[in-house]
């Protein structure tokens, strides 16, 4: 993904994956009542992306679609976050989350599923 998204711009993205296509007036609705944010610095935000090519904005009402899927952009952030704290080794970065909290029968059986696949 070529597309950096900034924390803030991520919260718009958010919006638009949890709710699908909506308004700029609809986002900053949202995003006010989430984190206090002002009707300009949501709009603000939203033409950052627009500018990104994250969202493309049509009319009437500026209704904003996201262009880049939720997924895309969990990728390139977990890759980034093992490239930059975990010198590229993913199971670094799983021996981190797993020495965090006492999983779940249920979780480690998923876990599994998951290595399994990827064997």
């Amino acid at each position: 993904m070529d597309i950096k998204l900034f924390d803030a711009e991520l919260k718009v993205m958010g919006v638009l994956w949890r709710e699908g296509d909506c308004t700029a007036k609809y986002i900053a609705g949202v995003l006010g009542e989430e984190t206090g944010w002002n009707i300009n610095t949501t709009y603000t935000l939203i033409k950052r992306c627009i500018k990104k090519g994250a969202i493309a904005r049509s009319e009437p009402n500026f209704m904003c679609h996201a262009l880049i899927p939720k997924e895309q952009v969990q990728e390139a952030e977990t890759n980034e976050l093992i490239n930059k704290i975990y010198d590229g080794c993913a199971d670094k970065l799983f021996a981190a989350l797993l020495g965090r909290k006492k999983l779940s029968a249920e979780q480690i059986d998923k876990l599994r599923q998951i290595v399994g696949e990827l064997e």
